[in-house]
């Protein structure tokens, strides 16, 4: 009974990750027109630290153990750092289409990483879902892309955004081993923070003449998609595999075609639907148990393919 609250949990932690990240990309449009990607990131970044800090001191969390801090500085410096100031900028470069194509093959590089490194199981059923849902994100990615609106220094950048999520999420992992998720989250940001600061003079100035809705948003994204998602995101990681956490962000492209309609009145055309089932199939795929066939009686013992199943 205890495991299977677990498993509801993490999955409902897993579910608010990706609902709060597909909704960052339609605040990142928003706030993107007011302030530069480095600006962008590091009002992102210090909003997220100041709220996660806020938290850690009430709960009394405390400094993560030494086992953690590698872990944490990888992820900082690539995840929270890096990664978000090329892809605010590759998502200037390109179409979101493009962006959207380019940035999905990081989970298919969590799931070689996580394999290749942390030895994380790769059952037929994680395969076969990821599959589904790359050509899903390839279909709503065509079905966006302008033509002629991508460049190579876009589509550099949003790969490198896919290789620095990759590898945040690989060496994120295992300093959950030792280490909370609200303290892995938390000091991660504020290496991000750091990492991001030589932007401070920009993000100073164009707050100063960015209107109110576009900050008011860049404060949404700290709070949101980065404390509160990165959060469920390490509480759902920490009892699942990295490449079983990075299939479940293919529900982003299917959510922000979703949110792009409603709050933006963005109208999806049919292709573009249909990709979007895709992903959410392909998940649905990915997160499914393999029925236990006419299983032989043995003694009761670990099983390792189903606990990494556990979500």
């Amino acid at each position: 009974m205890n495991h299977r609250r677990t498993e509801l949990l993490a999955a409902g932690a897993a579910t608010v990750t990706v609902v709060l990240w597909a909704s960052a990309f339609v605040s990142i449009r928003s706030a993107g027109d007011a302030y530069s990607p480095g600006a962008l990131a590091l009002g992102r970044l210090l909003t997220g630290a100041l709220a996660l800090g806020a938290i850690c001191l009430v709960r009394r969390e405390g400094r993560p153990p030494r086992a953690a801090w590698r872990g944490i500085a990888i992820s900082g410096v690539l995840w929270f750092g890096f990664y978000m100031v090329v892809l605010n900028w590759g998502e200037q470069q390109v179409d979101a289409g493009t962006a959207a194509l380019v940035v999905n093959i990081g989970p298919i590089l969590i799931a070689l990483l996580g394999a290749r490194l942390l030895g994380d199981a790769m059952p037929p059923r994680l395969l076969a879902g990821m599959g589904v849902s790359f050509a899903g994100a390839v279909t709503v990615g065509l079905s966006m892309s302008d033509d002629g609106g991508s460049s190579v220094l876009g589509v550099v950048l949003c790969l490198l955004a896919a290789i620095a999520y990759a590898g945040g999420v690989v060496a994120q992992k295992p300093a959950l081993g030792s280490a909370t998720p609200l303290q892995v989250t938390t000091f991660g940001c504020f290496i991000g923070a750091v990492v991001c600061l030589p932007f401070a003079g920009q993000l100073v100035s164009e707050a100063a003449d960015a209107p109110v809705s576009a900050t008011l948003n860049m404060v949404y994204l700290g709070v949101f998609p980065t404390a509160l998602a990165f959060t469920t995101w390490a509480y759902a990681l920490a009892r699942t595999t990295a490449a079983r956490m990075g299939a479940t962000t293919y529900a982003v492209p299917a959510l922000v075609v979703l949110m792009s309609w409603l709050a933006l009145g963005e109208v999806p055309g049919l292709f573009t639907l249909a990709g979007g089932a895709l992903c959410l199939g392909g998940v649905a795929v990915s997160r499914s148990r393999a029925r236990a066939a006419a299983a032989p009686v043995t003694a009761p013992g670990p099983q390792p393919e189903r606990a990494s199943d556990a979500a």
